[in-house]
């Protein structure tokens, strides 16, 4: 094989400037290849819905990526349909491109949108470039456990064979978890163990102050955290989010002064909850849209404690990344998740926070109840967070694994 022009090629729906992780982590990956030497480019969509800017150019160069983005529908993310919709338009988009992927060493593809590595695959077969699959949700089984689809619907029926060919045409599968690699294993008859590499998502490391003044907050200055539990949820409030036992549990906890919720994010089932604060009037629950920059640092800093989920049935099949953020921030995490996941491992073996089963409300009020009345507690498991952190999920740590796995495969070329 001719050595190829250019060694990488990002494959993904969001990149750079775009704030959601499934646009920081790929650009966070590119950066760390393109310090270790690496030609790396990026083949991606237009920015929308998640950017602050709308003055982004179609093609640019930033921090040594070369960086093309491409127009295609994008219609409100909803709606099943829509999503759909904006998933063929882009692999569409990407797919009339694909003579250039020849120029590629070899490509990282995402999973989302689901069809979309069968480009990839396809730049396999043809060009043999070597592909690296990196497996953020597991479809369609992640559709019919969110009543997506049903599992003997047509398009189920075409994913399986989509599935089929991309699996046949990948040198390397990364997922999120042990839980996510184990499912792969027994799911996928194509892969074999040594095709897997289990890289967890990260966070920046921002080593703000605790001690921020919120008062000069002004987005955040309702809030009075003096005396005061403030239990965080920030991120996705999608179909893969489980907000049920959260929203029984504030309304166990509605009379107690002591305890505030925030909220902070985007999704399907924001509106949800919207309605049902102002419905049953829970003047206990702050509700603001995606937070950036120093407002999102500013939330991480007068929480006191912060929920992640993961809907029933879902464990293996993906990973709520916005876990490790809550770990650097030096905070325990109560996790609804599946017992033997690897964040549901990881809490009980340092001590950082809780796991719990789904639908388990009156367990969450427990724990909450625990938290406001056990600082030294809260504390303790708080420093034990900010050490999981630092051994396991920093940008640096884990992004040296791409840069060790690229290192070997482009290497055998």
């Amino acid at each position: 094989m001719l050595k190829s022009e250019k060694d990488i090629l990002f494959l993904c729906q969001y990149f750079y400037p775009e704030y959601i992780s499934s646009a920081t982590l790929p650009f966070d990956t590119a950066v760390a290849l393109s310090k270790a030497g690496f030609t790396v480019s990026a083949l991606t969509g237009y920015p929308k819905e998640y950017s602050l800017t709308n003055n982004v150019p179609l093609k640019e160069t930033h921090k040594n990526i070369e960086i093309r983005r491409l127009k295609y529908i994008q219609l409100k993310r909803s709606h099943f349909i829509g999503r759909l919709i904006n998933y063929f338009s882009f692999t569409f988009s990407v797919a009339l491109r694909f003579r250039q992927l020849r120029q590629y060493g070899a490509i990282i593809v995402y999973s989302n949108p689901p069809i979309l590595p069968l480009i990839a695959a396809l730049a396999n077969k043809f060009f043999n470039t070597k592909v690296v699959f990196v497996s953020y949700d597991v479809y369609p089984e992640i559709a019919y456990f969110t009543n997506a689809i049903s599992e003997d619907s047509v398009i189920s029926k075409v994913m399986k064979r989509v599935n089929k060919s991309i699996f046949k045409h990948v040198n390397t599968v990364v997922t999120l978890s042990n839980e996510m690699k184990n499912y792969l294993l027994k799911h996928r008859a194509a892969l074999s163990k040594q095709q897997i590499e289990v890289i967890p998502n990260w966070y920046e490391d921002l080593a703000f102050s605790h001690a921020t003044n919120v008062s000069e907050n002004k987005l955040l200055a309702s809030i009075k955290n003096d005396g005061n539990l403030i239990v965080s949820y920030f991120g996705n409030m999608g179909v893969c989010q489980d907000l049920d036992p959260i929203i029984e549990a504030i309304r166990q906890l509605k009379d107690d002064r002591e305890v505030q919720f925030l909220f902070a994010g985007h999704g399907i089932k924001m509106d949800q909850l919207k309605k049902i604060v102002e419905t049953e009037n829970l003047s206990n629950v702050h509700v603001f849209d995606f937070l950036h920059g120093q407002d999102f640092q500013d939330a991480l800093s007068i929480s006191d404690c912060f929920i992640v989920s993961l809907a029933d049935g879902l464990t293996g099949l993906a990973v709520p990344s916005k876990t490790y953020s809550y770990m650097m921030a030096s905070k325990p995490v109560i996790a609804i998740i599946g017992a033997d996941s690897d964040i549901a491992r990881d809490l009980m073996d340092y001590n950082a926070g809780y796991a719990i089963q789904a639908k388990d409300s009156s367990k969450l009020v427990n724990i909450i109840t625990e938290l406001l009345s056990d600082r030294v507690k809260r504390e303790h498991m708080g420093k034990n967070c900010r050490k999981l952190f630092l051994e396991k999920y920093t940008t640096e740590k884990c992004t040296k694994q791409y840069v060790n796995l690229m290192q070997k495969l482009l290497g055998e070329q």
